[in-house]
């Protein structure tokens, strides 16, 4: 395992190599999804004359801006078969890396606050357990106990009337993830290019059979897109449309503080998400903007709402200090539900539409788009995210399992 401390961005990790004229496989977008597609495709199909194209610096998108939560409590059987595979691969990572990238099991509650609430979260339970997935219903005390910071006093605006509980869920140290997804598949051979934007798609009639980019030309046998918010912008180069919107997502942290809450709570009705990370800080999130857009940066109300529900859920943060805020790009799909799979254009696949599912979901999008990329056909975990459920209306409705940011 790796122990050294690291510097922010630790390049000495993987090579830095100028682009070639021509790959096997591009992979547009540097993210956790990029990282993970290309060492998979290098390691489970042997396919290693890859690269990993970038326009900014390595994960400096949405795997540097997201709030780290694992878990894989989903309702549909599609999305609890991907989330679990996720999990599994979570478990045994750090090993197979060989890089401890801090992941911590330390269990989420979604807090119940109202009838529907628990029947909801006694249903989920239910459709957890007959898919594999470990799922608790716990009391108001069992909540305490698991917290004992949660204000589950009955006088407050919400009082919580229960919880659901997944054990085995927990948190990661993202850029550490980054890092070692980058070093392994650097290792295995493909090359990792930052600061190369792509501006357009080379085409062989209705075929793509490479990338215009700020570095030149690079043709590909077959591309990858896994841009995330921005994969709508390069969908419309390529001559097609995606149903995708991108929403500005904000979080924050405070200042560092003793290790005082000790699992990861949830609550859709007071609207917030709270988890200690690593070094100390309070990491809280709520829902998405409601405006489209690509801003990456805070705002006061989205700040003044998530402190006072935060508050109001654990009365004890009330002294706390915010230290930095933030904001990423996610996109949404119509029924919060990934795409994964071909596109209408030959040789060209996509991996998006996660909303604010993407980082627990990483390494099996990144394990199931190499194996569709590869191969040319869906994996069996990735065949009911194609883009063609839009149509035939087959769609995944999980808008009750991403109510809150997550």
């Amino acid at each position: 395992m790796t122990t050294q401390p690291l510097p922010e961005h630790p390049d000495f990790l993987w090579r830095n190599p100028e682009p070639r004229s021509s790959y096997d496989v591009v992979i547009v977008g540097a993210g956790g999804h990029g990282l993970a597609t290309a060492y998979y495709l290098a390691k489970n199909h042997g396919i290693t004359n890859v690269a990993v194209l970038e326009k900014g610096w390595l994960a400096g998108g949405n795997m540097a801006r997201n709030t780290t939560i694992i878990r894989s409590n989903y309702l549909w059987d599609e999305s609890a078969a991907m989330y679990e595979h996720a999990l599994g691969l979570w478990e045994r990572l750090p090993e197979e890396l060989e890089y401890d990238f801090l992941f911590s099991q330390r269990g989420v509650l979604n807090l119940a606050h109202t009838l529907q609430d628990v029947r909801e979260g006694v249903r989920r339970v239910g459709a957890n357990r007959l898919n594999g997935v470990d799922a608790q219903w716990l009391t108001p005390d069992e909540v305490a106990e698991v917290c004992p910071i949660l204000n589950v006093s009955p006088d407050t605006r919400y009082p919580v009337l229960g919880a659901t509980f997944q054990p085995r869920a927990g948190i990661a140290k993202h850029d550490h993830v980054a890092w070692a997804l980058a070093r392994r598949a650097d290792e295995l051979g493909v090359d990792l290019i930052q600061g190369c934007e792509v501006t357009g798609f080379v085409k062989d009639g209705d075929r793509v059979v490479g990338v215009e980019t700020s570095r030149g030309r690079i043709l590909a046998g077959r591309v990858g897109l896994a841009a995330a918010g921005h994969s709508s912008v390069l969908a419309e180069m390529a001559g097609f449309r995606l149903p995708v919107q991108s929403h500005p997502l904000q979080a924050l942290v405070s200042e560092l503080h003793e290790p005082v809450h000790p699992t990861v709570v949830m609550s859709n009705h007071v609207h917030v998400y709270v988890s200690q990370a690593h070094k100390g800080e309070l990491v809280m999130g709520a829902g998405v903007d409601a405006y489209n857009g690509y801003g990456q940066r805070g705002s006061f109300h989205v700040i003044e709402h998530q402190m006072a529900a935060a508050v109001e859920l654990f009365p004890v943060f009330a002294r706390a200090h915010v230290l930095r805020t933030w904001g990423g790009i996610v996109d949404v799909t119509p029924d919060a539900s990934p795409i994964i799979g071909a596109t209408p254009v030959e040789n060209l696949y996509v991996n998006c539409g996660w909303g604010t599912g993407g980082f627990k979901a990483t390494p099996a999008a990144g394990w199931t788009f190499a194996h569709t990329i590869a191969t040319g056909e869906p994996h069996p975990l990735n065949a009911p995210f194609a883009l063609e459920r839009f149509t035939t209306g087959a769609l995944i409705d999980e808008h009750g399992a991403a109510a809150v940011a997550h």
